[in-house]
């Protein structure tokens, strides 16, 4: 991450909610493009070395994003987000699931609500992520399963395609 960008991450127990905020180096358009189309999505919605392929994505509200993040042996963990309610450059929401590759939802793994909302820093945008779990187990298993680590990774690679794309370092 580069040192100077705004990063935080809480986790509200009280809450069963984990609070990402991120500041990226890119204007609003392009950071939501970089979230809301597949071909951008696919080029860095997982962290290194895993990689992320797009089944099905129909960015609307009542719509989907099917999805993989893939290992570089093959292995494949399938997601599943429907979109609810979209504001296009400000915010949208969706529920994410864990799923398999028919797009059925594992019942077994954490599903969530999330909040994703976008607002001009400068020429910067920052993303936050508002993360809200059924329970407080639901909550403490994704921060086990690496869920910070992961966030930080995969935010690294978006740095890395805003970079290209804007040519700003």
């Amino acid at each position: 991450m580069k040192n100077n960008l705004q990063f935080d991450f809480i986790a509200d127990k009280a809450n069963n909610t984990l609070t990402v905020r991120r500041e990226f180096m890119g204007d609003r358009p392009l950071v939501w493009d970089c979230h809301t189309k597949r071909e951008l999505l696919d080029q860095w919605f997982a962290p290194a070395p895993l990689t992320t392929k797009t089944k099905s994505m129909d960015f609307r509200e009542g719509g989907h994003w099917h999805y993989a993040m893939v290992e570089p042996n093959g292995t494949e963990y399938w997601g599943y987000a429907a979109y609810h309610k979209i504001q296009p450059i400000d915010y949208y929401t969706t529920t994410d699931s864990f799923s398999n590759e028919a797009g059925d939802i594992n019942t077994d793994l954490p599903t969530a609500e999330w909040i994703v909302t976008f607002t001009d820093k400068g020429e910067n945008t920052v993303v936050e992520t508002v993360v809200t779990y059924k329970s407080l187990s639901d909550l403490e298993k994704v921060i086990n399963m690496g869920m910070e680590e992961g966030m930080l990774a995969t935010h690294a690679k978006l740095d890395e395609l805003l970079e290209k794309l804007t040519g700003r370092k």
